[in-house]
């Protein structure tokens, strides 16, 4: 069989499959599940309201939150009244012991947990039964000898979370899981 046929036979088998999973145009390759009648997003400042946590936080989470809707959809971000629509705040950014400790007969902190909660409102426009609000929360341990003012001024470690509750939004709001 000819390189030409062999193509030819593979587009036959293929292309009932390619129509199927794009037909209904809402199943896309990257995991969300977007209605096609969605075409714009907007993501408002969500505003840290913690007590605590450093100054770049408001602004680090909001363009983070934007880059990852638009490489990982087609949307157009749109500056407001988007078909979907994010607002939200910061709740709460804490160090806590995450593990104790005995050294020397004294209870000591073994690790130190970062925990940051993200409130956030989703408003699709489209659907409503798709809309929510919920608070979102994640972690991650650090070493008890590394000092929590530098973890709290080091926006790779803030960023290791915060982009872990980016993406359980992402997966909350258009992945459906």
């Amino acid at each position: 069989m000819t390189w030409s046929k062999c193509k030819a036979a593979a587009w036959v088998w293929l292309l009932p499959f390619v129509l199927v999973l794009s037909g209904c145009g809402i199943y896309s390759f990257n995991g969300t599940n977007i209605d096609p009648a969605v075409r714009t997003i907007s993501i408002g400042t969500i505003q840290n309201s913690a007590p605590t946590g450093p100054a770049f936080l408001t602004q680090r989470f909001t363009e983070d939150l934007k880059d990852y809707f638009q490489r990982n959809t087609n949307l157009q971000l749109v500056p407001r009244d988007g078909d979907l629509q994010f607002d939200g705040s910061i709740v709460a950014f804490d160090f806590a012991p995450a593990s104790i400790q005995k050294v020397d007969g004294v209870d000591q902190a073994g690790s130190n947990r970062l925990t940051i909660q993200v409130k956030i409102r989703f408003t699709n426009t489209k659907d409503d039964k798709q809309s929510f609000e919920q608070i979102f929360q994640n972690f991650d341990d650090y070493s008890a000898d590394r000092n929590i003012a530098t973890i709290n001024n080091d926006p790779g470690a803030v960023r290791t979370t915060t982009n872990k509750i980016i993406t359980d939004i992402f997966n909350k709001s258009v992945a459906n899981w």
